[in-house]
């Protein structure tokens, strides 16, 4: 085992994850008053929202991402591949577990920063880990997208039996929040505008199914936006089943709760998130009943430590907000500014949460907004749903392929190779 212990003049800080609290904290963080050392197993930061978009090529994937050391660029960092397995707030040290060769080594810190995110939550389902497909990660996406096309490849060869054929163009999505709502939505997109030209004999019998165990889709958005959903998917022929639980995830399909059987040629598991590995080897702090680690409003673990979480990890005591990008935008860009006034022993200012609404796209040049000022619905909105989260991404280079990559769907439709 190696040891980085190191001995700076500037405090040193040690934060784990590389999402959307991270990347905001380090925009507003003063990177040259601290030595920033950055601990992830992957070395991009991800623009999640549009990750739905990937799975069917509307955009590509490399578009969306941006790497951690671009950051170098503003100031000296350390960066390094691996994922953090334990952490001894006694001695101020982490564990690491490098990525390639499963090295271990420690780091210490002057101050911690916890924001590993979350992971998907299969509420102890069988099945689920081995057979769903989930979509959190830009290797999801790209699995996804590589199953769909081998779905239609496959279904269109010679003497395949009808009952496998029909199987294999069946699409359950489980899960009707924002994140399966968008990726059936673009998979429709993809099928009405690309497969029917490349596969006109098979869209006859391809489905897309949502289940979801709420009575309703998007239950988060406001009620009229979700029955406005409903009924644009009902028009779409996509079947959605609320009201209805997985019991089992199958090799090929899946058991609901009433013993029906959908056979399926991918199942995508969006049904919401649980702590980390690392969160659930925690044992010496508060955590709620989620998993999440407990902050006070200063987003301290243990103030007398100097270890802080941020993003879907932690949840602030007596003040729970939703785990969303936007949540985990402000609170990164508190932390990083809370973070320069301790350093500079200024006294800290409170953390006001600022809800800037929900959006979701459902299909078809359509989307909806969920705002305080607007509550809208359709072309005008899909506008609006496009040209906010292009000012919300990472740099000017993601900016302009996001905006070249829709250009050229729109012009030339979505790539259909498998590769």
């Amino acid at each position: 085992m190696n040891t980085q212990n190191e001995h700076p003049s500037k405090p040193k800080l040690v934060i784990l994850g590389t999402g959307f609290a991270t990347f905001s904290m380090l925009h507003y963080l003063h990177l040259k008053e601290f030595e920033v050392c950055i601990v992830s197993p992957r070395n991009h930061f991800l623009f999640s929202p549009l990750l739905p978009s990937t799975t069917v090529g509307t955009l590509e994937f490399r578009s969306i991402i941006e790497p951690i050391r671009a950051l170098q660029e503003r100031a000296p960092l350390k960066f390094y591949q691996a994922t953090c397995t334990g952490i001894d707030f006694d001695t101020h040290l982490v564990t690491c577990e490098g990525s390639f060769d499963g090295e271990t080594f420690l780091l210490n810190y002057n101050y911690l920063v916890i924001a590993v995110g979350a992971v998907n939550k299969t509420f102890g389902i069988p099945g689920v880990l081995e057979h769903a497909h989930f979509l959190k990660e830009l290797a999801d996406a790209r699995a996804i997208r590589q199953r769909i096309i081998e779905n239609f490849e496959r279904a269109s060869t010679p003497l395949i039996p009808e009952e496998e054929r029909k199987r294999l163009l069946h699409f359950v999505v489980v899960g009707g929040g924002p994140t399966g709502v968008e990726f059936a939505a673009e998979l429709h997109d993809f099928m009405e505008e690309d497969l029917q030209d490349a596969f006109p004999d098979l869209m006859p019998e391809a489905r897309i199914t949502i289940v979801e165990a709420s009575k309703t889709l998007l239950n988060t958005f406001d009620q009229e936006l979700s029955e406005y959903t409903m009924k644009r998917f009902a028009r779409a022929k996509i079947k959605v089943r609320t009201g209805t639980l997985v019991k089992e995830v199958l090799p090929h399909g899946v058991r609901l709760a009433d013993g029906t059987e959908l056979s399926s040629g991918i199942v995508v598991w969006s049904t919401g998130i649980g702590p980390t590995p690392l969160l659930q080897s925690l044992k010496s702090v508060a955590k709620d009943r989620g998993g999440r680690l407990v902050t006070d409003e200063f987003f301290a673990v243990d103030p007398a430590r100097r270890v802080f979480a941020i993003g879907d990890c932690s949840t602030r005591s007596g003040d729970e907000l939703p785990a969303t990008a936007q949540v985990a935008q402000q609170e990164g860009e508190y932390l990083g500014k809370h973070l320069n006034r301790i350093v500079r022993g200024k006294t800290p200012k409170n953390f006001h949460y600022r809800h800037m609404g929900m959006l979701a796209y459902v299909g078809d040049r359509r989307a909806l907004a969920d705002t305080k000022r607007v509550k809208g619905h359709g072309f005008t909105t899909w506008i609006f749903w496009r040209s906010v989260y292009l000012t919300k991404l990472v740099s000017m280079k993601n900016k302009i392929l996001v905006l070249f990559d829709w250009f050229k769907t729109a012009l030339f439709g979505r790539d259909i190779s498998r590769f």
